[in-house]
């Protein structure tokens, strides 16, 4: 039997972003949901954080969600499995209050996971793992203990994984708790990634600018023969546009097409700008397109030399920043540790919630 794996999903991120709604509905709407019927796939688990933000949700986000995401989950009734990830919860150390159980009641076809489970798909054993915290950390470690399944799907923060591309957690749980398992799926770390035995399934689509350049999609994973396939969405948030007026004319500049940029962020790579009136000119033509944020960075004296990584981190990314002040500064800390904890920060300030 196959069954679809969707990572974090966060409806309502980016302080419920109508672009950011309209993009994840066209995967929805024209990848994810047209794959399960196209190979008759009525099962789904979704593996943490449904939701973007832990105390409260957007009537509007609510809405959104229903009408792309969950109405016609079960319209079309397909069983979707949820497990509780740390933004679905209202307070760190307890499952009990949380969004999935308080809104998605009216749905039988949902099924939320709030405690450790086995449950048994086309005679698979699949142990089911929430968030752990506090309160269930004794209970979900006993359970793993005394398990006898070969899968775990969970949400789980493991050492040694990647939060996103190039950033490794430092100071999550030992990998060895779930070494008595053949195969783990797990949610969480929004960058996809495996030793082999764990994998981290990533998010279903881009979020900030640490996923540019990032795979983002969904998996089928086969519980005969236990291979997990992976769906990628085509559609992007993020772009970069390399300028290089060495390369471009008056014909090129004017008939360039950047329609498909209209509604996402663009950030703009100055290589090189020998002529002011057709950088005006391409300037124009891109506020034209109507993207929701242009950044443009022209301090690159040698592009050549520069690789597309660099290009990423140099132009935006506050997390490489903080990283190599880090690495400037004497502490007795271990600075791994320390940027663990920045990290950490930085993505909570992300999701930051009004009190």
């Amino acid at each position: 039997m196959k069954i679809a794996i969707l990572g974090d999903a966060h409806f309502g991120m980016r302080g419920d972003s109508i672009p950011f709604h309209n993009l994840y509905r066209k995967f929805y709407e024209e990848v994810f949901f047209p794959y399960l019927k196209e190979n008759n796939i009525n099962v789904v688990f979704q593996m943490g954080d449904l939701f973007d933000r832990r105390k409260f949700i957007g009537f509007q986000t609510l809405a959104l969600s229903r009408k792309y995401f969950f109405d016609p989950m079960r319209e079309a009734n397909i069983q979707l499995h949820v497990l509780l990830g740390n933004h679905d919860i209202a307070f760190k150390n307890t499952l009990e209050v949380n969004s999935p159980q308080l809104l998605l009641k009216e749905y039988p076809n949902i099924t939320v996971y709030d405690a450790p489970s086995t449950q048994n798909i086309d005679e698979t054993s699949i142990d089911v793992i929430p968030w752990i915290c506090q309160e269930n950390e004794e209970e979900i470690k006993d359970f793993i203990k005394n398990s006898s399944s070969q899968i775990c799907f969970g949400h789980f923060e493991l050492a040694g994984f990647e939060m996103d591309k190039g950033n490794v957690c430092h100071d999550g749980m030992d990998r060895g708790l779930l070494s008595g398992y053949d195969i783990v799926l797990s949610g969480h770390f929004h960058h996809k990634s495996t030793d082999g035995t764990i994998t981290y399934v990533g998010t279903p689509g881009e979020m900030t600018w640490a996923d540019y350049n990032d795979k983002r999609g969904f998996h089928i994973f086969d519980t005969d023969t236990r291979e997990l396939d992976f769906i990628e969405n085509p559609y992007r948030m993020f772009h970069k546009i390399v300028y290089d007026d060495k390369t471009e004319t008056l014909d090129s500049i004017s008939n360039m097409d950047l329609s498909q940029y209209s509604n996402t962020m663009v950030k703009v790579i100055v290589a090189n700008k020998t002529n002011p009136v057709l950088y005006d000119m391409f300037l124009d033509n891109l506020y034209k397109a109507a993207p929701l944020d242009i950044t443009i960075v022209e301090d690159f004296t040698d592009y050549s030399t520069i690789s597309d990584d660099d290009i990423v981190d140099q132009s935006d990314d506050t997390l490489t920043i903080l990283d190599k002040v880090i690495d400037t500064i004497e502490v007795s800390l271990d600075k791994n540790k320390l940027k663990t904890l920045m990290h950490k920060i930085y993505f909570e300030a992300q999701h930051l919630e009004d009190q």
